[in-house]
């Protein structure tokens, strides 16, 4: 695999409402777009952190500055030829996961292109469609949230994802059930609560949610497994979803029954496998959560989660649900709750250039 160029470009797109979780909002969105030129083919990737670092540490300034300073560096030094070189390269690198994924998912896309095969084929996927969930974060009121949900859900989407926080969770998950009945439904904690609120969690079991995601703090495994034996709710991890070793440990204390592979979180598609590979092996489900990322990101999280032991729609939504404008052509679009990969070869989307010209906030090329 010869390499000729590579090209970082650090885009910002405006949001359609602010996301907001338990512990920050943002209002638009920032990406930064890795292309690998080689040979006549561009594989892309999409490393897409947080702004703020109110979601995790690394920020699109710090992922920047590992791409330039860390990665790219090495990529040119070593040349790796596969994908299985990329990622021996990046793990003389700890931590960094939002810059690793964004260059060894462009790896995957350029070597899927390269075989002539859509990506998903080369993971291990068959199917071309895949259900998506809605996810509603904290509005200001109930009744700002109940029409949120109405108003996104004439997309037929499979399943409604709330954000909970303390003194935000009783009260619009009540609402949620009696204005839309017997919906698949979930709620999302993003750590927001301890081990001091575990009676308070094991009441939400009466809502008979499909799940309910990282309610305590990513390290406490122990407290999630506590949790878990006294909940009948499945308790599902994501911020504790690193890496394959605190996954194992997560299985072997119980902490959980589902799991949530976000491809950014595990630093890429080889690490996301493995962790479903090893969810697989012990009899737990998973589903592909979404940070949320642009077009790039979404798509390869749509092309993972035609794996299977995927057991739940992802958060991939349409692009215009949270984004005034994508990158991608076509745009990701939800129809009867289903996103269906067009035909193709790699990412199977195609990445605009006007688009990205337009939204572009500073580039380099290698």
């Amino acid at each position: 695999m010869k390499i000729d160029r590579i090209t970082l470009t650090h885009v910002r797109i405006p949001l359609v409402e602010p996301f907001k979780i338990s512990n920050g909002e943002v209002s638009e969105k920032d990406a930064i777009i890795i292309g690998v030129h080689s040979e006549g083919l561009i594989g892309y990737g999409e490393a897409s952190p947080m702004s703020g670092g109110f979601y995790s540490d690394d920020t699109p300034e710090s992922t920047w500055n590992c791409l330039t300073e860390e990665l790219i560096p090495r990529i040119r030094l070593s040349g790796p030829d596969s994908i299985e070189h990329v990622n021996a390269i990046f793990d003389g690198v700890p931590g960094n996961s939002f810059a690793r994924a964004g260059v060894e998912t462009a790896f995957w896309d350029l070597e899927a292109q390269k075989r002539g095969l859509p990506l998903h084929k080369l993971l291990g996927g068959e199917r071309i469609n895949v259900e998506s969930g809605l996810a509603v974060g904290i509005y200001p009121s109930v009744g700002a949230l109940l029409a949120a949900i109405e108003r996104y859900l004439v997309e037929g989407y499979k399943r409604v994802k709330v954000k909970i926080q303390p003194g935000w969770d009783v009260e619009p998950l009540l609402a949620v059930r009696g204005e839309f009945g017997r919906l698949k439904l979930m709620a999302d904690a993003n750590c927001a609560y301890s081990r001091n609120d575990v009676d308070h969690l094991k009441a939400l079991d009466d809502f008979e949610m499909m799940m309910i995601e990282q309610p305590l703090p990513k390290g406490d495994l122990e407290g999630h497994a506590t949790l878990q034996a006294m909940m009948s709710t499945p308790i599902c991890l994501d911020e504790s979803a690193t890496d394959l070793r605190t996954l194992r440990k997560a299985i072997e204390f119980g902490s959980c029954r589902i799991v949530n592979i976000k491809i950014q979180r595990v630093g890429g598609l080889k690490h996301a496998k493995e962790m479903h590979d090893l969810c697989s092996q012990a009899g737990i489900p998973v589903w592909g959560g979404t940070m949320p990322e642009l077009g790039i990101g979404g798509a390869q999280t749509l092309h993972l989660s035609t794996l299977p032991n995927f057991h739940f729609p992802t958060d991939v939504e349409s692009s215009k649900r949270w984004f005034v404008d994508d990158l991608i052509e076509p745009l990701l679009e939800v129809r009867d709750g289903i996103i269906q990969i067009p035909e193709g070869i790699g990412n199977s989307y195609k990445l605009d250039q006007k688009k990205v010209a337009a939204y572009r906030v500073r580039e380099e090329t290698y």
